[in-house]
């Protein structure tokens, strides 16, 4: 009988300590190291693993509050420098809304006009804007450049400045692409491309002159050539 007692008041001190070892656990008694990457705000932390005395900076977030302006809109850059004419109707291009820009209209068309002009009167003889390779006369032509001068996303189409073969137009562009002889091409070209393109005693108004060089356009990117050894 004595030994049963001597059992039963061991079970019992080693089952209080073992309720108050729980308590104090729970009242936090218990010493816990912080670290950087426990997943935890704790400590002087002022995020989760971030600021204080012993972890990195926290990350600052953006404010985006406030007005903002639209300043540029650079869906195709060459047709804004090209046909706005002055920089009051480039500024006004740049802010306008794109699916408003009918009112830029004429002004292309007008400045298209007396790029002719002016290349008419240095060469001696009547130059006029001609139906173009896509078929477009000068209000449609000119339609086309200020109403929809924004780059397009079409996954399941053809993405280009021009292809001849399939004569897909303006939807893009891809690296290879001579956007500069592309666009003196729409403008002076005439029905064939070949209007004024320097051969048969007419002018060199469909090229600049400058291809890609040696450029390899199937690099990844960023499309650089291997540097020279």
């Amino acid at each position: 009988m004595k030994a049963y007692k001597y059992i039963t008041v061991i079970l019992a001190i080693f089952t209080t300590l073992l309720f108050v070892q729980c308590d104090d656990d729970e009242n936090g008694n218990v010493i816990v190291q912080e670290t950087c990457d426990d997943g935890l705000q704790n400590g002087d932390e002022e995020g989760v693993d971030c600021g204080g005395s012993a972890c990195d900076p926290c990350a600052q977030g953006l404010d985006f509050s406030g007005m903002y302006a639209q300043e540029d809109i650079m869906g195709r850059p060459g047709i804004n420098t090209v046909f706005s004419g002055n920089g009051t109707v480039k500024n006004n291009f740049n802010t306008s809304v794109v699916s408003d820009r009918a009112s830029f209209q004429p002004i292309f068309e007008a400045t298209l006009e007396a790029y002719h002009d002016v290349y008419g009167d240095a060469l001696g003889v009547m130059l006029d804007y001609e139906t173009n390779i896509l078929g477009l006369d000068a209000p449609t032509f000119t339609t086309v450049l200020a109403q929809f001068d924004a780059l397009q996303v079409a996954p399941d189409a053809q993405t280009t400045y021009f292809d001849p073969n399939t004569g897909v137009a303006l939807t893009g562009r891809t690296l290879s692409d001579d956007v500069i002889d592309i666009s003196l091409i729409l403008m002076f070209g005439g029905t064939t491309g070949t209007r004024f393109d320097g051969n048969n005693g007419t002018p060199q108004l469909t090229s600049d002159g400058v291809d890609s060089g040696d450029r390899d356009f199937g690099l990844p990117f960023p499309y650089l050539e291997a540097p020279n050894q």
